[in-house]
């Protein structure tokens, strides 16, 4: 299986991308020989479903980009420097859990955790960028949407993150506010997610406009799943009138960037 899964648009295209790199849940099988049972069965603080959220993004011009492994395969959001194995929220590849809940039974060496990198943390990173200067070198600029979910931290349903204006326009920002609390959701910025390492990293570059945007589980599936030690289903009324939702917002922000420019 390739590291990711690439959507291209559906209609004209526009200089957008949006990445989804946390929402595969796909692990090597050396790794599931090691880790624990537990936790191969809940895979915690996965971006659930994200990729049949925002389907009908390239229906609108967006290229959109997902990771087809788990965060705990490689973790993509997060820097390429030492220690490559150890804690869950600096690491590119996790010893524990978010709740330091252990994930192996018996660690990977570390021929194993370069080979990671080198398979599936490095070609992602050369896609993601390759795609982003081919919209530079077609249109000029482009936006790059990093697209995540949640359930702790922060009890709101939408924050957007841009580093405290760091990573895209002011302008940027209040388009995508606007357009979401059009759908009736309350929206924060900056609030505990002010961007991670890909907004922050690709933010930086000429051209290159990056916001990340993370809903809240509850925002898209059904709150009683989220208990369970397994998997929420995606297939419920909820997840398509949050679907819709999302669908209406993006076709709106797609207008108020072609408008501006």
């Amino acid at each position: 299986m390739d590291p990711w899964a690439l959507y291209p648009p559906r209609s004209p295209e526009i200089p957008v991308v949006a990445n989804l790199p946390h929402s595969g849940q796909a692990l090597p099988p050396e790794m599931i020989e090691q880790a624990h049972p537990e936790f191969l069965q809940a895979l915690p603080n996965t971006d659930w479903h994200l990729d049949q959220l925002y389907r009908s993004l390239p229906d609108l011009g967006i290229t959109m980009l997902q990771a087809n492994y788990s965060r705990y395969c490689v973790d993509l959001n997060r820097s390429l420097q030492p220690p490559y194995f150890g804690n869950f929220w600096r690491s590119v590849i996790a010893k524990e859990t978010a709740l330091g809940q252990p994930i192996y039974r018996v660690l990977p060496t570390e021929a194993a955790i370069q080979a990671r990198i080198e398979q599936f943390y490095k070609p992602y990173h050369e896609q993601l960028a390759a795609l982003l200067q081919a919209k530079i070198d077609q249109f000029g600029k482009v936006y790059l949407f990093d697209l995540h979910s949640f359930l702790g931290l922060i009890d709101d349903p939408i924050c957007l993150g841009n580093a405290d204006g760091k990573t895209c326009s002011d302008l940027l920002m209040s388009l995508v506010e606007h357009r979401f609390a059009e759908q009736g959701y309350s929206v924060v910025k900056n609030k505990v997610f002010t961007g991670g390492y890909i907004t922050r990293h690709y933010g930086q570059l000429p051209q290159v406009e990056a916001l990340q945007i993370e809903l809240r589980y509850t925002v898209y599936l059904d709150a009683d799943q989220l208990e369970q030690p397994h998997p929420p289903n995606w297939q419920t009324s909820g997840f398509a009138a949050a679907q819709q939702k999302i669908s209406n917002a993006f076709g709106a922000i797609v207008q108020d960037l072609q408008f501006h420019g």
